[in-house]
């Protein structure tokens, strides 16, 4: 299933979400234990968070072309892509 044309994007998604809110955590802890360590962590989950949205994009543009054989997107997938643009 993971070398499915279209699967990729969807397990890949999950590691920038995942990232982000672990960044949020350690930040939130950080300035409440004053723990310079947690802050560097959280930048660092976050620096790795957005770098990885980069598969992510890549991916979903590619199960677009693949699952629908680049048609003119609309309804939730058009929402999708659109809010995807302010995501990045």
């Amino acid at each position: 299933m993971l070398l499915a044309k279209h699967a990729q994007h969807v397990v890949l998604t999950h590691f920038p979400i995942a990232l982000f809110i672990t960044a949020v955590a350690f930040d939130l802890v950080g300035h409440w234990t004053k723990g310079p360590g947690l802050a560097q962590a959280a930048y660092y989950n976050l620096f790795v968070a957005a770098s990885s949205t980069i598969p992510v994009v890549a991916t979903g543009i590619l199960a677009w072309q693949f699952q629908l054989d680049g048609q003119k997107l609309k309804g939730i997938l058009l929402m999708h892509l659109v809010l995807q643009a302010f995501r990045v």
